[in-house]
């Protein structure tokens, strides 16, 4: 393909793109706009440009600077492969795998460390424009952003454990509208995607995983999607995590275990967080907080288990299992048909002797929860070297278990006027009734 709005970075007079990409893809947008300086001609003038990263390895060392709309960049392949495992297999062994990197056409964040405290300056592509109208129709698709390596952060942990680097994959500083990241690729990045003041987002069927933090919608924003997405953070940061949006809608994700979060959600309303498989090795999997009112949380399937690989055992995210899996700050939620289930040892709750909680109702009111199933089994955790075989082994396992005791709803006195229905037996609800309204799940009599 060819024409005046489609760029080749292996094929532009300016730059080595091997040797730093960063400076020919602001080339070719300042080629773009030099082009493209009339806003109305013939009633068009900025139909924007294509940039195209074929498969290879590209090494970044300037930050990519946007401030046009209608800019596409995309690769042939989102090459995402896991760095975690990898770096822990011993160096011996590294010569007999097939492969060491992430691959397909990848960009290599290797952005200098900056003294500077803004985390912009360590992103790979910023994205900037004030104005009006907000910029518009930018697009990332089908490329890999790596940031290589993580750095030592004082935790003892190994260096390439700690999810710290100071590396951003995208971030969008200001008001933006229509923008989407399809197909793409994130992996050692400290943030792989932050985008302030969001409108018609679509983040939609990427993979972003082995980041501190995954996906970021900060600021404010409306009307966006999270869906289909292959993502997990670390220990440290959010899976998902959405600031002062309304109608935001989360979707058919599949959220690995590892972050802090699956999802956090900061003063959101008439949201929707529903068909998503939820992961997480600590209790604080799905959280409303900041009063985040009138939202869907339903049809999701929750996990919460025990990390089973040696690398990581013993982190967690600060949490004790009287959190609760899910935990609601705010007003007339509807929690509804999730199924949850709590496959711990009951030798490792937290408080000792505790009976962890599912479903936590912390402040508010009015909100509705009915008819989640909660499977509760106490099991005896196990751990192995190999990341692939234990958590497929610890996935699979469903037999020689015995009964957890949990607590399936527990209401803090601050949220009052709820409504409760068949979401665990009568022991299992703890609530004022006298202020809540509760329809317990029948028992089985022994």
């Amino acid at each position: 393909m060819s024409g005046n709005n489609y760029y080749d970075v292996t094929a532009w007079p300016v730059g080595d793109p091997s040797k730093d990409v960063g400076e020919v893809i602001n080339s070719m947008i300042a080629d773009i706009k030099d082009r493209q300086d009339v806003a109305d001609a013939d009633s068009g003038g900025k139909p924007g440009a294509v940039i195209y990263i074929p498969p290879g390895d590209y090494r970044l060392r300037t930050q990519v600077v946007i401030d046009v709309s209608f800019l596409r960049i995309q690769g042939s392949g989102h090459g995402f492969t896991s760095s975690s495992i990898r770096f822990n297999v011993p160096e011996e062994e590294w010569p007999d795998l097939h492969e060491l990197w992430p691959g397909g056409s990848r960009i290599l964040v290797d952005i200098p460390p900056s003294t500077d405290a803004e985390e912009s300056k360590g992103a790979a592509f910023y994205v900037e424009r004030s104005g009006s109208p907000r910029i518009s129709s930018v697009e990332f698709s089908n490329f890999c952003i790596d940031g290589m390596h993580f750095t030592p952060d004082g935790s003892g942990l190994h260096p390439e454990n700690t999810y710290a680097n100071g590396k951003t994959g995208i971030f969008v500083a200001n008001a933006n509208d229509s923008f989407r990241i399809n197909g793409m690729g994130f992996v050692y990045l400290e943030n792989a995607l932050t985008i302030y003041n969001a409108d018609a987002l679509s983040v939609h069927d990427n993979f972003i995983a082995e980041c501190g933090s995954c996906i970021e919608l900060r600021g404010w924003g409306q009307a966006s999607k999270i869906t289909d997405n292959l993502v997990g953070a670390g220990f440290k940061g959010h899976s998902i995590y959405a600031q002062n949006h309304g109608g935001l809608l989360i979707t058919a994700n599949n959220v690995f275990p590892r972050g802090a979060s699956s999802v956090r959600l900061e003063g959101v309303t008439r949201s929707s967080v529903t068909n998503n498989r939820l992961h997480s090795f600590y209790p604080g999997m799905v959280i409303l907080a900041g009063n985040s009112s009138e939202n869907l949380v339903a049809t999701n399937h929750f996990l919460r288990d025990h990390e089973p690989w040696t690398p990581f055992l013993g982190v967690d995210n600060g949490l004790d299992d009287l959190n609760g899996l899910l935990s609601v700050d705010g007003s007339n939620n509807s929690v509804i048909g999730n199924h949850f289930s709590e496959v711990i040892d009951a030798q490792s709750i937290r408080p000792t002797g505790a009976r962890p909680v599912v479903i936590r109702l912390t402040v508010g009111a009015g909100n509705f929860v009915s008819s989640n199933h909660v499977v509760a089994m106490d099991v005896h955790a196990k751990s192995s070297d190999s990341a692939f075989s234990a958590q497929v082994d610890a996935l699979l396992t469903t037999g020689a278990s015995d009964v957890l005791a949990v607590t399936a709803v527990q209401v803090d006195p601050a949220s009052t006027r709820n409504t409760i229905l068949d979401t665990g037996s009568d022991a299992q609800v703890i609530a004022d009734r006298t202020v809540n309204a509760i329809r317990a799940t029948p028992t089985v009599g022994l």
